[in-house]
């Protein structure tokens, strides 16, 4: 199939095992509560998910938090986020722990202004006021609308979009809905950029530092893994961050380089080739809890037990001018950078997995 003649040959074959593969994913983790669920009537429709620009710009910072509350801890790491000069935030749950929309959306405006490119998952104290008029997510889809960002699904809590060219999975799995991993594996197969990011709220035990049980499952896990998606999770009030791993499950370490090598999963080979790694971004403003796991898949952990204060983990996507190089680092908002990495990746579009 190298030859000339056999291109169009080939193109058929992709084409068919791709849609081979999308089909036995839906068969294969169809969840049988889905269709009893009534989505919001604020679920934004579209033909087509659609993006200001589909170039990530160089040097393009997002700040990763959670865990906000409404204290003067909460403002001062959203003063840092101004200061260090982030283009956006993806805040992964648990806004304010007072059932506050309005102001919870005033506080954002106050410091970062109202057209601001805020993105967020539902977490689990946002829940009693996150639907219907006036809750969280209006105010997040009328963020979105001012943007002139479209959107696919339940926006925070089974959503996708592209903004910049990156690609953002907002979930929220063991808040509300089912079928998360589902979307997810989905939803990867569909998308072609070349940096994603897959948040939630919660998580698994082994996949942070505090006191939180198993509450997700590991299907969200690894399914992002499975399509090179960058894994942010907020939930336990402290920071960590993983190795890079190929699998979560197992908690196997793909390698401890301070450069992260992300890779999508080829569908086209029996192996499992997907790779990525997971962090807890927890210091938003409300609280700062110890340590009380570890284990040699942690890179970094940052909790009170080390010392902790309030901060956000930064990303500066397309560094340097470099495509498909990212440089992060956490700060706190005295000014510590506890920890610093480099991602690199190798995410590819399925016609291009011939030519590897």
């Amino acid at each position: 199939m190298k030859n000339q003649h056999g291109s169009a040959a080939l193109a058929l074959l992709l084409c068919l095992l791709h849609a081979a593969y999308i089909i036995s994913c839906q068969s294969s983790d169809r969840d049988p509560h889905e269709q009893k669920r009534k989505p919001s009537n604020k679920i934004q429709k579209a033909a087509a998910v659609k993006a200001l620009s589909t170039k990530t710009p160089d040097n393009y910072m997002i700040a990763f938090i959670g865990d906000q509350g409404p204290g003067e801890n909460g403002q001062a790491v959203l003063k840092l986020i101004k200061n260090e000069g982030a283009a956006a935030v993806v805040h992964a749950g648990d806004f304010d722990y007072d059932d506050d929309p309005e102001t919870w959306d005033a506080r954002i405006n106050a410091v970062l202004g109202p057209d601001f490119p805020y993105f967020a998952c539902v977490g689990n104290h946002d829940k009693e006021r996150f639907y219907g008029s006036g809750g969280y997510q209006e105010f997040m889809e009328a963020r979105m609308n001012r943007l002139g960002i479209t959107w696919e699904g339940d926006l925070g809590v089974k959503s996708s979009f592209v903004f910049n060219g990156i690609f953002f999975l907002l979930t929220g799995p063991n808040v509300f809905g089912s079928g998360h991993a589902k979307y997810i594996r989905e939803k990867l197969a569909e998308d072609n950029s070349i940096w994603r990011i897959s948040s939630w709220h919660k998580n698994m035990k082994l996949m942070q530092v505090g006191g939180k049980s198993n509450e997700t499952g590991w299907g969200v896990y690894e399914e992002s893994r499975k399509g090179g998606a960058i894994i942010a999770t907020g939930h336990e009030h402290n920071y960590s961050r993983t190795h890079l791993l190929s699998n979560c499950e197992n908690q196997t370490v793909a390698s401890t380089s301070d450069t992260l090598a992300l890779a999508i999963d080829n569908p086209l080979t029996s192996e499992d080739e997907g790779k990525t790694f997971v962090f807890v971004s927890g210091l938003g403003g409300k609280s700062i809890r110890d340590q009380e796991l570890g284990g040699n898949w942690w890179a970094s952990i940052y909790s009170s037990t080390q010392g902790a204060n309030h901060g956000a983990l930064f990303g500066i996507f397309n560094y340097e001018g470099k495509k498909g190089l990212a440089k992060f680092y956490f700060k706190d908002i005295e000014g510590a950078v506890p920890d610093e990495f480099y991602v690199k990746t190798d995410v590819i579009k399925l016609e291009d997995w011939s030519t590897r």
